[in-house]
């Protein structure tokens, strides 16, 4: 019999912790399964934060480090420039990289730090209990905002990828989703895309990925996903918001 799918050897064979329905496991193998592609597990070092993806270290079968909440960008940071062979990356959540590592997160990017940022986006905070998130949407329901997001008092979302954009360091940035079959297949491609980005020195690179999450949504696994389509895909347009690679060859024709 042949086989047409199997466990991507970069990640490890247990029970993962997360909860029904949760997209971070899909999200896992897509980053497993590029890292398989490209030869790369025996020199990759992934940075596990603060959050959900907290045990992340548990799941991937390359060496890992746990960082402080925020800190992934400088951890990575000190890693690469000590390291610069290896392939390194982050893998945080929208309170991790967004709110108290916005600097980090900032700075390695405007450096041009030769690492890549898997940034996991369901516009909450998870692990904590469903607080509001800073890309948690207008009027949107959480923990700490029971009558919905009131942006006079919290602000408006961050949009990730179109602030990275602008920043000359940044060499490639891309939304992607994982509701669905062809979202997966697209994301995937843009994860090995910034990873290659990273292989090639070509800077920083980061893939903001929108993700489920059922539990603190309050809502059934199907139901997640279409409330992910119905609110989410339309105040974060997925696309390439920048990729220096294909500038400069448009540049040159």
């Amino acid at each position: 019999m042949a086989i047409v799918f199997k466990k991507p050897k970069a990640l490890t064979d247990v029970p993962t912790h997360y909860c029904p329905g949760c997209t971070h496991g899909i999200i896992h193998r897509l980053v497993a399964q590029c890292i398989d592609e490209l030869g790369i597990e025996g020199k990759s070092i992934g940075i596990a934060p603060v959050g959900c993806a907290v045990l992340a270290y548990n799941y991937f079968s390359c060496d890992m480090i746990q960082a402080p909440h925020g800190r992934a960008p400088a951890v990575a940071t000190g890693v690469k420039r000590s390291l610069p062979d290896r392939f390194v990356f982050t893998y945080q959540g929208d309170g991790d990289l967004a709110a108290i590592g916005t600097a980090e997160t900032v700075h390695a990017a405007t450096r041009g730090e030769n690492i890549t940022v898997i940034f996991v986006n369901n516009a909450i905070y998870g692990m904590t209990g469903g607080q509001m998130a800073p890309t948690s949407l207008p009027n949107q329901v959480t923990q700490t905002t029971p009558y919905g997001r009131d942006v006079k008092i919290a602000g408006y979302p961050i949009r990730v990828c179109e602030m990275l954009s602008t920043l000359d360091g940044t060499a490639y940035a891309e939304r992607v989703s994982v509701d669905c079959v062809k979202n997966v297949n697209k994301a995937k491609k843009a994860i090995k895309k910034a990873f290659q980005t990273q292989l090639e020195g070509k800077g920083f690179s980061i893939v903001e990925v929108l993700s489920a999450c059922p539990t603190n949504w309050g809502f059934a696994p199907n139901d997640a996903l279409q409330w992910l389509r119905d609110n989410m895909l339309p105040y974060y347009p997925l696309g390439v918001y920048k990729d220096k690679t294909a500038q400069e060859a448009q540049n040159n024709e």
